[in-house]
């Protein structure tokens, strides 16, 4: 048997201390092993930021403010909605629109700010009905139109109604303008423009407008993001005006909204701003049935819709319709909404689409 030198053993010992090491080159920089599926990296924890704590609420949509706006009167003004005047600017920024028919089947709206700051522009401005005019004077706004029927004339004269008015007042050229290319477009009469800006710097240059509500005045609805119980669901409501409108509210699950479209003279189109060229959403939509005719005698076919008393009425929202009755127990008052067992039903928070309806109308949902 053969025996190892000592060179031998020498180099034997090298040869097991490099493998106890891992033998090849060593490196001070650590491993990658991000790679490694059994490797877990744990990401640094992003803090969720806080809720703003608003100490106000908008008395129209219920949305968390800053500066208690609820003294404040709200701006009123009477929008055109005839085919060709469109698309409205200003709407998507509304906190209340109302919608209701006029002669011919046309409808008219009825946007309200509770603020009109950044508000862009707002039109095309139309002419006022008795109807739309008690609306007005019940949030004790001030109402801004162009024109008016005579039932809306002697309607502003009775109640007292702070009216500003571009066809019979000192108004055009200064809270009210003309769109030239919306005259060139679509007529004279369909070019009436105001704005957020121009209304918060004129009116209160205004002496006769005060800013402030009258005494005792409040909206009195209530506003709740928990949906009440009861309701079906309902996705989509169609509201028939007339032959010449419907309306149609589609339940956006994304955004806890209602995608408003309007199928006027015969075509459908989405209800879009024209300052943002955006379709318009809210939170809330209602439909209040009332006793709705034509004038007795009036040869323009001018419209009597009935807003006082009480009426059936449905409300749409978080995708759910309920069944509710409206009350106005007279003009210098707002519309309450009521559950079936006579209590107050809260409203989502947010803006609402209030479609005023013949008794009669076939509106539907599914």
């Amino acid at each position: 048997m053969k025996k190892r030198g000592l060179p031998g053993l020498l180099a034997l010992c090298l040869m097991l201390t490099l493998a106890a090491c891992g033998g090849g080159e060593t490196s001070s920089e650590p491993e990658d092993r991000s790679d490694d599926p059994s490797v877990s990296v744990l990401a640094p924890v992003q803090e969720e930021p806080e809720e703003p704590e608003y100490p106000y609420l908008n008395p129209l949509t219920g949305e968390g403010i800053m500066e208690d706006l609820a003294p404040q009167r709200p701006v009123a003004v009477m929008l055109n909605n005839l085919s060709r005047a469109l698309p409205q600017a200003g709407v998507s920024q509304a906190d209340v629109i109302y919608e209701i028919v006029a002669e011919g089947g046309i409808t008219r709206m009825l946007a309200l700010f509770q603020s009109v700051e950044g508000v862009g522009e707002i039109g095309t401005v139309r002419s006022a009905r008795d109807y739309y005019v008690s609306l007005a004077y019940g949030h004790d706004a001030v109402f801004l139109h162009a024109g008016g029927s005579p039932q809306a004339y002697d309607t502003i004269q009775s109640l007292g109604v702070t009216a500003l008015d571009c066809v019979n007042g000192p108004y055009e050229g200064t809270l009210f303008w003309r769109d030239q290319e919306r005259r060139q477009s679509a007529g004279l009469e369909h070019s009436v423009l105001t704005s957020g800006a121009v209304i918060q710097e004129l009116l209160p240059t205004y002496s006769r407008v005060d800013p402030d509500h009258r005494e005792g005045f409040s909206v009195g609805w209530s506003f709740d993001e928990e949906a009440p119980a009861g309701g079906e669901e309902a996705e989509v409501l169609t509201v028939p005006f007339s032959s010449y409108k419907t309306g149609t509210f589609t339940y956006d699950r994304d955004t806890g909204r209602y995608e408003i479209c309007q199928h006027i003279n015969g075509a459908d189109r989405d209800y879009v701003d024209a300052n943002t060229g955006e379709q318009v959403e809210v939170s809330n939509v209602l439909v209040l049935y009332t006793d709705v005719s034509q004038v007795p005698g009036d040869e323009a076919g001018r419209m009597s819709v009935r807003t006082t008393g009480s009426g059936e009425g449905l409300l749409l929202r978080d995708g759910r319709l309920y069944p509710i009755r409206w009350e106005r127990e007279s003009q210098d008052r707002c519309y309450a909404f009521q559950d079936e067992a006579g209590e107050t039903i809260p409203l989502d928070v947010g803006a609402s689409y209030i479609n005023v309806v013949s008794t009669g109308a076939d509106v539907t949902w599914s």
